[in-house]
């Protein structure tokens, strides 16, 4: 295998860290880079290059792309459903982070750019029922993206599209559908349903208050994918041919009932339900059709719900017991 100085944006957050790790341990040369201070990145490890850099200005991101062959993008501010109807402009301005780090990588000639994109980019029309027909990537347009975040991501999946058009960079998109797993935001606001369904039954078993607050009626429905499998899929993207933006998520439907009961199953209790209607819930129903990348690469994402939870739901329980630290330095 060819060993590659692999600049890794994004580090400090949850599938960074994760991704960082994984191209580490292939051999390849790691810059990881993130804006937050180094002691708040989730995962922090011996042998990587790690820079705290605010790459939505132009000068650090070509500071970060200097002697880097390959860009993955996964810088962002982000979170769940309550940050991102609550924080449109901030969500929005993520968009100088892709222009820059692109403008950087054509200055540098870097030879393969991977950008991060959402499942948010998807028209709002086609996401009103819990019995949602699996959106295939075609369905982004016409565009009618989740207000904020998704414009932001239909955007800068375009400006890829340019840079790969007009100037030869070769950038390669993935619209992620729902990534949960250890090591992530299971708390603070930020955090998505599988990891704050975790956090609350994990409190209700701690505590022994069996008692757990539901966002919207709990019949809102998505797919999620654990992140061993958004890491498989992110290289193989990276490597492949597809010059098109694709889907990276499980095709497993779920409500939110059903994701509780599977949280409850492996923490052995039983919750009484309290639903708030008032709550944050994004769109009605959301799932990923994978034929596209079954065509491409011959894999889709198979960990199940079931397996990835109880991984998740058993580092998050630690982390509220106060057995082991959040930060994993190896």
């Amino acid at each position: 295998m060819e060993t590659k100085t692999l600049l890794v944006a994004g580090a400090g957050g949850f599938i960074g860290g994760h991704l960082a790790a994984d191209l580490a341990q292939q051999g390849h040369r790691v810059r990881a880079v993130d804006k937050k201070p180094l002691d708040e990145w989730y995962q922090r490890f011996e042998g990587i290059e790690n820079l705290q850099l605010d790459l939505a200005g132009i000068d650090a991101c070509r500071q970060a792309v200097d002697g880097v062959d390959e860009v993955y993008n996964l810088a962002a501010d982000m979170g769940g459903m309550g940050f991102i109807e609550n924080n449109r402009a901030l969500c929005m301005l993520s968009v100088l982070i892709n222009t820059h780090l692109l403008m950087a990588s054509k200055e540098a000639d870097v030879s393969r750019y991977f950008y991060a994109s959402s499942a948010c980019v998807y028209a709002a029309d086609k996401q009103t029922d819990p019995h949602v027909t699996a959106l295939k990537e075609s369905d982004a347009y016409p565009a009618m993206a989740e207000d904020g975040y998704g414009w932001e991501k239909l955007f800068s999946e375009r400006m890829c599209r340019h840079f790969m058009e007009d100037f030869g960079l070769a950038t390669r998109v993935a619209r992620f559908h729902n990534v949960y797993g250890p090591h992530g935001t299971y708390a603070g606001g930020r955090e998505k349903a599988p990891a704050a369904i975790c956090r609350k039954v994990a409190q209700a078993e701690i505590s022994g208050r069996h008692e757990i607050e539901i966002w919207g009626d709990g019949e809102q429905t998505r797919s999620f994918m654990y992140i061993d499998d958004c890491v498989r899929g992110i290289k193989a993207i990276m490597e492949s041919d597809i010059r098109e933006p694709i889907n990276l998520g499980s095709s497993e439907l779920v409500t939110i009932n059903q994701l509780v009961d599977m949280v409850e199953s492996i923490a052995g209790v039983s919750l009484e339900r309290r639903y708030d209607l008032s709550a944050p819930q994004g769109v009605r129903g959301r799932n990923s059709d994978n034929a596209l990348i079954q065509q491409y690469l011959g894999w889709e994402p198979s960990i199940t719900l079931l397996t990835g939870l109880g991984h998740t739901y058993r580092w998050i329980h630690d982390q509220l017991s106060g057995t082991p630290s959040g930060t994993r330095v190896a």
